[in-house]
């Protein structure tokens, strides 16, 4: 029998499970560098959210309003499977996923005899994998040997902020994600306002009727580098995965957030998570875009959920 958890997100967007509300405290180690992507940004103002017919109102994406951040570096990629292992090997750090022994992973990327599993009310294609986490993404008898350069998934909010004190760096802002991922455009896509230009496809986003993909189609992640950058060098800040910001999540808050490096509400439930997976799609979820938003509890991970580093 299959048994279902509250879900309050679905489609491509995380699921959110309170697992425990008594979690340990990830411990870091201090010691790593700094990846040498990271890319310097001179800081500006620009129009930080949407209130056009792609947003989504519920999620806050409204009003649209100018935001200053000041000068700050962020890498040009997720961080990868690669670079969490050098992490997690140099530290013997143990990921949320990795101590609760399970995590959310996409119902398609299952194996056919994989056994019954336990899934998300209004959301069925995420399933409950015991086993699965960051080294073994679909499962125990997953592996990522020949996905080094593919982003980490399954990382929670804590997790990543476990990768940043190792290495020196922090997670971006909400507006300095949005600063970053823009490079300087007004446009809901990184390279213009059209989803996919001349039939294009622009970034790595679900391809059929979802949840079943067109025969052949990819379904997951792709190097961090598979798409072709924005105009401040960023690779794939749309589609590919989630990615994790330092913010606490509030639907309200760009009604009165500060209009110079705003930092998020003071607490939350989730912490924001920006720019769609692999799983977002017209059909039903278009939040593969600059200004498209969440939240999700800073325990939860899931398969289409990593994160990138910045630094000031």
């Amino acid at each position: 029998m299959e048994h279902r958890f509250d879900n309050q997100t679905a489609g491509c967007c995380a699921p959110t499970a309170r697992r425990s509300t008594e979690t340990a405290t990830p411990t870091a180690h201090e010691g790593g560098r700094p990846p040498a992507s990271l890319a310097p940004l001179p800081g500006g103002t620009f129009l930080m959210g949407d209130d056009s017919a792609w947003a989504y109102p519920g999620d806050g994406e409204g009003p649209r309003h100018e935001v200053t951040v000041d000068a700050f570096a962020i890498d040009k990629y997720t961080v990868t499977n690669a670079g969490f292992a050098a992490f997690a090997d140099a530290t013997g750090y143990r990921t949320d996923a990795e101590r609760y022994g399970w995590s959310f992973v996409f119902a398609g990327q299952l194996p056919e005899d994989a056994p019954p599993t336990r899934s998300v009310v209004g959301a069925p294609w995420w399933r409950q994998v015991e086993g699965a986490d960051w080294r073994h993404p679909f499962g125990p008898d997953s592996g990522i040997d020949d996905i080094g350069d593919h982003p980490v998934v399954h990382a929670s909010w804590d997790d990543a902020q476990a990768f940043c004190v190792w290495s020196g760096t922090r997670l971006p802002t909400e507006a300095e994600w949005e600063y970053a991922a823009r490079a300087g455009s007004a446009d809901p896509f990184p390279w213009g306002p059209d989803l996919e230009p001349g039939g294009e496809h622009r970034m790595n986003v679900f391809h059929g009727r979802f949840p079943r993909t067109d025969p052949g189609a990819h379904l997951g992640t792709m190097p961090v580098d598979a798409f072709a950058p924005n105009d401040f060098g960023l690779h794939n800040v749309t589609g590919n995965v989630w990615e994790w910001c330092a913010d606490w999540f509030a639907p309200g808050y760009y009604r009165h957030s500060p209009s110079e490096n705003p930092t998020g509400p003071t607490r939350g439930a989730g912490r924001v998570m920006r720019g769609g997976s692999y799983l977002c799609h017209l059909s039903y979820c278009r939040r593969y875009r600059v200004s498209a938003r969440q939240g999700s509890e800073p325990v939860s991970s899931t398969g289409n959920l990593g994160f990138r580093v910045a630094k000031d």
